[in-house]
């Protein structure tokens, strides 16, 4: 990720003023005074087939469907009127996966950066299964936050190619797969690494999925990333993080 921007002070006082007015309605104000820091902007990539049956997609390289592209160029114009200004292509990354590509792309943001750290949670065991189908097969009820993929059965894993609905095949491959607490640690990385961009002035938009921006938001709140499972991001729903009176927090979320 390419850092060191700069931007004159006056253009990030006028962006932040259009944020408030347009999406807060002056109930909740934006501090422009403590450091005239960027927006950090996530977007949730558009629907998949998988999103839709409830299958866990980790690492699994699905692309969108017919609607979920359509909900991404519809993303691209809720942004585009929040922020009119747009966002400069070296302050816009995606997780390397091509759903989030491709929503990114079809949002108008062609030009973008790749942020290893911004891929999905590794499901690892439950990878392309549904939470029933895995707990059926390990005996237990199983919940992704309180007992993590490695709590599965080893005999879930191995490679296999799945067939979706339009007939394309996917290579799914299913390991041990992340903790929470790695994926927390990933996410504080892709946070430092643009947060040069945000102290300068910038505003950064980040397009992954819904898991991994969830607990990267607990992260930029610096609390526990079990309350990351309290936070609902539907599919081509973005939100904004930001800093008010010296604290990171949730300016907007799911719009």
């Amino acid at each position: 990720a390419k850092m060191g921007c700069s931007v004159e002070l006056p253009a990030v006082q006028t962006r932040v003023e259009a944020m408030s007015e347009q999406h807060m309605d002056g109930t909740v104000a934006v501090d422009a005074s403590c450091g005239k820091a960027g927006f950090l902007v996530l977007l949730r990539h558009g629907q998949t087939f998988w999103s839709e049956s409830g299958q866990h997609t980790g690492r699994t390289n699905i692309p969108l469907t017919e609607v979920g592209r359509q909900q991404a160029m519809d993303a691209g114009a809720r942004l585009r009127e929040a922020f009119p200004e747009g966002f400069d292509p070296e302050c816009v990354f995606s997780s390397p996966l091509k759903r989030a590509c491709q929503t990114a792309e079809l949002a108008g943001f062609a030009q973008h950066g790749i942020l290893d750290g911004i891929a999905e949670w590794d499901y690892g065991r439950a990878e392309g299964r549904t939470r029933q189908q895995v707990s059926e097969a390990s005996g237990f009820s199983w919940d992704v936050w309180r007992d993590g993929p490695r709590s599965l059965t080893p005999t879930l894993e191995g490679d296999w190619v799945d067939t979706l609905p339009d007939g394309e095949q996917v290579n799914v491959h299913s390991g041990a797969g992340e903790t929470l607490d790695e994926v927390a640690a990933r996410a504080r990385t892709a946070i430092e690494e643009v947060t040069p961009l945000l102290q300068s002035g910038r505003n950064v938009l980040l397009v992954a999925h819904a898991h991994i921006l969830r607990i990267l938001t607990s992260q930029w709140l610096n609390v526990d990333p079990q309350f990351a499972r309290l936070l609902r991001l539907d599919t081509a729903h973005y939100s904004v993080l930001s800093v008010y009176k010296g604290d990171n927090v949730i300016e907007r979320w799911n719009a």
